[in-house]
C-alpha cells in the first residue's frame, strides 16, 4: 500500500462578501481579506466554512509558499488538555469550549473518554449531539472502552495501544502480538459498527520502524480511516517526525494524523513538520495545555498554517484570543505572557525603536501577515524603562493632552526612571507626570 487518499473536494459555492478588504501594509506587499461560503466535508460532517484572506507575502522567507496542501486541525483540549495535572473541567466548562470550537470551524473535537466514568459518557454524548462538527471519543483496546464509545454517539472512535517495548513491557504488560491482536479487533468492531475509526500506535516515535509498519498495515487491512502519529513523550524533531510520518503514508491508504507533545518545546514545529510530509490533520490543544509540558498549540498551529503557509484552514481566527482567555479561565493554566499569539506581550511593544517603527508602520516589527485583528486581540504600546518619545506621543494624546516636543521628552524621561525600579507605569501614572510637566490639555489648546 501506498500513499493516501486524497481528502473530498470543498464544493465551493456562493460569491465573495462585501467585507472585502485590501491595502497596502507597506514596502509594496499587499494584504486581501475577504469572506465567501463554501461547504466543506469534514469526513462525517458538511459544514460551511469561511474562505480566510489570502497574501502576497513579503520577501526572504514568507515568499516561499506551497509546501503543505491542507490542514484539518482536530482538537483534543477536553481529552488530553484535560489530562494536563491539576486540571478538571466541569461539564458546562466542558459544553462552553466545545460550543467554540465547533463555531469557529474545527475539524474534530475529542470530548473525551466515555468509559472514564458517567459523568465524562454524558459530557461525550451532550457535546457529540449539541455540535454540527465531529466529535470523537477516545479508547483503549479494551472492548468496554469501544462500547462506551460508540453508545455514546460519536462520529469517531481514536483506539489506541501502545507499541512501544517500553510502554509493552513495563506499561501494557502484553506482547507485540497481543498489541496488533487487540488493536485490529477493537477497530473492526468499529468498522462494523459503522462509525469512523482513527488508530493510534502510542509512543510510536520511540517504536521499532519495522513494528510500527507491521501495527500500521495490519489496523489498515482491518480498515481504518486514519493513522494518528503520536510523539507520546515529545521526542521527535521536526526532520526525523517528517521522516516518520512519510514512512508511515507509504504503509496506509487511511488519512494520517499527527499528535504532538512538547518535552522539548517542539511540538508547533513537528506538527507542522507533519503538514509538510503529508499529514492531512494534527491533534492540538487550546494554550498547548496536556500532559506533562503539553501539546502542540491550537492557536500556534492554526496561525502558523493560515499566516505563514497560506493555507485555508477553515478555522475563524478571529476568535482564537477569546478561546484561549475561556480555556485559561476553565483550566486555571495561566499563559505566560510571552505566550506565541496569545500572550499578553505577543502585540505588545515598549522598546523605543520598536514602538516607533510600529506606530509608523505595525509590518515594521511585527510579522506583517498576522495582526492582532487576526487573533481578536489589541495592539498596546507599553510604557516603561525602554520606551521611546514616539510611544509617550501617542499615549498622551489618547488621554486628552497636547505635549509640546520639549515636555514629551520630559515626561519620557520621567516614564523611564519610574520604570527602571521595575514600577509599572499605567496611565493614572501618565496623567500625573503629565501633570507635574504642566503638559497643556486639547480642551486648553481650542480655548
Amino acid at each position: 500500500m501506498s500513499g493516501r487518499p486524497a481528502l473530498p473536494a470543498a464544493a465551493e459555492s456562493g460569491r465573495p462578501s462585501d467585507g472585502r478588504y485590501r491595502g497596502i501594509t507597506g514596502q509594496g506587499q499587499v494584504y486581501i481579506r475577504g469572506l465567501s461560503s463554501g461547504r466543506v466535508q469534514c469526513l462525517t460532517t458538511w459544514r460551511i466554512r469561511r474562505i480566510p484572506r489570502r497574501i502576497e507575502f513579503f520577501q526572504g522567507t514568507l515568499a516561499r509558499t506551497g509546501e503543505i496542501d491542507g490542514v484539518r486541525i482536530f482538537d483534543t483540549t477536553l481529552r488530553d488538555g484535560e489530562q494536563s495535572p491539576r486540571t478538571s473541567f466541569s461539564y458546562d466548562e466542558k459544553r462552553d469550549i466545545a460550543a467554540v470550537l465547533d463555531e469557529m470551524g474545527t475539524h474534530v473535537i475529542e470530548a473525551g473518554f466515555p468509559v472514564n466514568s458517567d459523568a465524562e459518557f454524558e459530557a461525550v454524548r451532550d457535546i457529540s449531539n449539541a455540535t454540527d462538527t465531529t466529535v470523537c471519543g477516545l479508547a483503549r483496546v479494551v472492548d468496554k472502552d469501544v462500547e462506551a464509545a460508540l453508545d455514546s454517539g460519536v462520529e469517531l472512535v481514536h483506539v489506541f495501544v501502545s507499541t512501544s517495548d517500553v510502554q509493552l513491557q513495563d506499561s501494557m504488560h502484553a506482547s507485540r502480538e497481543e498489541a496488533v491482536d487487540r488493536a485490529v479487533k477493537c477497530v473492526e468492531r468499529v468498522k462494523e459498527a459503522g462509525v469512523e475509526c482513527m488508530f493510534s500506535p502510542m509512543d510510536a516515535t520511540r517504536t521499532d520502524d519495522d513494528f510500527l509498519v507491521e501495527v500500521v498495515e495490519a489496523v489498515s487491512d482491518a480498515g481504518t480511516d486514519w493513522i494518528n502519529i503520536p510523539d507520546t513523550c515529545g521526542v521527535a524533531t521536526p526532520t526525523r517526525f517528517m521522516d516518520l510520518v512519510r514512512m508511515v503514508r507509504e504503509n496506509t491508504d487511511a488519512q494520517v494524523d499527527v499528535h504532538a507533545h512538547d518535552d522539548f518545546g517542539l511540538a508547533t514545529a513537528n506538527a507542522i513538520a507533519g503538514f509538510e510530509a503529508g499529514a492531512a490533520q494534527a491533534q492540538v490543544s487550546v494554550n498547548g495545555i496536556g500532559e506533562r509540558a503539553g501539546n502542540a498549540a491550537f492557536e500556534e498551529v492554526v496561525m502558523a498554517s493560515e499566516a505563514l503557509y497560506d493555507v485555508d484552514t477553515g478555522i475563524d481566527t478571529t476568535r482564537i484570543t477569546e478561546l484561549s482567555r475561556m480555556v485559561e479561565d476553565y483550566s486555571d493554566i495561566p499563559n505566560p505572557p510571552n505566550k506565541p499569539v496569545v500572550g499578553r506581550n505577543a502585540f505588545s511593544h515598549e522598546s523605543g525603536i520598536h514602538a516607533a517603527g510600529v506606530i509608523e508602520n505595525s509590518d515594521t516589527f511585527e510579522p506583517g501577515v498576522m495582526t492582532p485583528e487576526m487573533v481578536g486581540a489589541t495592539r498596546e504600546f507599553v510604557l516603561g524603562k525602554h520606551t521611546g518619545t514616539h510611544s509617550v506621543r501617542k499615549r498622551l494624546k489618547e488621554i486628552g493632552y497636547d505635549p509640546t516636543d520639549s515636555e514629551v521628552r520630559a515626561v519620557t524621561r520621567l516614564v523611564k526612571d519610574y520604570g527602571a525600579d521595575k514600577e509599572r507605569v499605567t496611565m493614572a501614572d501618565l496623567r500625573r507626570f503629565a501633570r507635574e510637566e504642566n503638559v497643556t490639555r486639547e480642551e486648553e489648546v481650542r480655548a
